[in-house]
């Protein structure tokens, strides 16, 4: 496969700007940046009025296969997923590891939750084969043992059910405090599912790396913002599936809609029931973001996408403008779906345009620096420096 240059194209490094330069991308990596990178050999891609992206990383998704070809199809090269069935990820992480037109995926696999707790409705409704549960604080060493031995590439814990589920059994603070240490004992990040405060603030007492959601049962305040930058918690935000608990349902314009299949459009069309949020709302989290980044939270860029109201790419590039909306800049918002989901999750040859990086990358048109919206006018999605064509941009 002969090199592939980006020529005279505006970068976005993951952390900051150049706003006219070239890349050179050889073997799968990024092998060159600057002005004058030769391009003898290579195949030259104009860059002129777009923009480079690394390749975007949704950090909170519910993977199927679809998904993962929905996802490259709108630019997401990674997704990093919230609870799988064992089974069901060997799948999904065999289609991954044959390259082509499709993400790249972690893994929690099967996530700790009381029995009968959250999502033991998905059980209920057939969705899922049944999982093995944590009664005890005492269990939680067996219970994460066996999640490494799976494949789990980090811990979620459920700290809390979800709004519209009723009293469904929750883990004690005590049994999320031992989950938190027998994750770490075995090197794993432990992400915590907790969609109200008291939840939240126990979790991240309890040590947690990170939170899957930004709570929404009423506004976190700022001693929210103060105990997660004192304890240096990320946070996913997730407002795109925060407003479909709302009501809200997502949309996709005809263009984008070609891309998804029918199961995939009857998904993002329906929202969880008006009624689910019950006191919740989407604008308590959303009211949170920028007091969250200027306290210095790590904010990443996660759509739970597989839940309804949402799909698997295209929900990312909401959450973005969102994420925007909610006080970020659009230079935040990228890294947040970049550069900073790929270093709370350790993955350190992506995330970033730099020598050497793996060379998963998103041409778009326009400038998502001044417009956020831009990055929906995709132009192609290269994965190891293979280079798909997705759009006329």
């Amino acid at each position: 496969m002969p090199p592939l240059l980006f020529h005279d194209v505006r970068v976005f490094d993951g952390h900051g700007v150049r706003p006219r330069t070239s890349v050179l991308v050889d073997g799968g990596r990024i092998a060159a940046i600057g002005d004058h990178v030769p391009a003898a050999g290579a195949d030259v891609v104009p860059g002129a009025g777009r923009t480079l992206l690394p390749g975007l990383i949704d950090a909170h998704v519910h993977l199927t296969l679809p998904g993962l070809r929905h996802g490259f199809a709108f630019g997401v090269t990674t997704q990093l997923d919230m609870f799988a069935d064992p089974l069901v990820l060997r799948a999904v992480r065999a289609e991954a590891a044959r390259g082509g037109p499709v993400s790249d995926l972690r893994s929690a696999g099967i996530g700790a939750t009381a029995p009968g707790g959250h999502p033991a409705q998905l059980v209920h409704h057939g969705l899922f084969g049944p999982f093995p549960t944590l009664a005890a604080p005492s269990e939680a060493p067996s219970f994460v043992a066996a999640r490494v031995a799976e494949g789990s590439d980090y811990l979620k814990v459920f700290a809390s059910s979800v709004p519209g589920e009723g009293h469904r059994p929750s883990l004690t603070a005590d049994a999320v405090a031992a989950l938190v240490a027998a994750a770490h004992e075995h090197g794993l990040l432990a992400v915590v599912h907790a969609t109200d405060v008291r939840s939240a603030l126990a979790a991240v007492r309890a040590g947690a790396d990170g939170l899957a959601h930004l709570p929404f049962d009423r506004p976190p305040g700022p001693e929210f913002a103060a105990e997660l930058a004192a304890r240096d918690v990320f946070v996913v935000p997730t407002l795109t599936v925060l407003e479909s608990f709302c009501g809200r349902p997502g949309a996709a314009e005809p263009a984008e809609a070609r891309v998804l299949d029918a199961a995939a459009l009857a998904t993002l069309s329906t929202p969880m029931a008006p009624a689910a949020a019950d006191g919740y709302a989407a604008g308590y989290a959303a009211g949170m973001v920028a007091p969250l980044a200027r306290a210095g939270v790590c904010v990443l860029a996660g759509t739970d996408a597989g839940a309804p109201g949402t799909a698997h790419g295209l929900s990312l590039h909401r959450e973005l403008g969102l994420l925007v909306a909610a006080g970020l800049t659009p230079q935040a918002a990228l890294t947040a779906a970049t550069a900073a989901p790929a270093r709370r999750f350790g993955l350190a040859d992506r995330g970033e345009i730099a020598v050497g990086k793996r060379a998963d990358l998103v041409l778009v048109a326009g400038d998502p620096l001044t417009d956020i919206h831009a990055t929906r006018r995709l132009v192609a999605v290269c994965r190891e420096g293979v280079l798909h064509e997705v759009g006329a941009g």
